[in-house]
C-alpha cells in the first residue's frame, strides 16, 4: 500500500496511513519494525509527513539510514 500523497491527502488521513504501517506485528524476530524505530514514537518520527511537509518516503529513507 502506497502512502497517502501530501497534495492528495488530510492530516488525519496521513496520521493512520503511519500508525497502520508501523503498527506492531508482535513478532519481534521476522518484522524489524522495533529494530528501526528504537523504541521511538511513530507520529514523532513522521511527524513532518503527517503535517504535510515532507513527504513519507524522505522520512523513512532517513530513519532507515540511521539519519533519524
Amino acid at each position: 500500500m502506497q502512502p497517502p500523497q501530501i497534495e492528495n491527502s488530510t492530516k488525519e488521513e496521513r496520521r493512520l496511513y503511519v500508525q497502520e504501517a508501523w503498527k506492531c506485528l508482535h513478532c519481534c524476530d521476522e518484522c524489524g519494525k522495533c529494530r528501526i524505530l528504537k523504541g521511538r514514537d511513530v507520529e514523532t518520527i513522521y511527524a513532518d509527513y503527517i503535517d504535510g511537509t515532507r513527504t513519507y518516503t524522505e522520512i523513512t529513507l532517513e530513519i532507515r539510514g540511521n539519519k533519524y
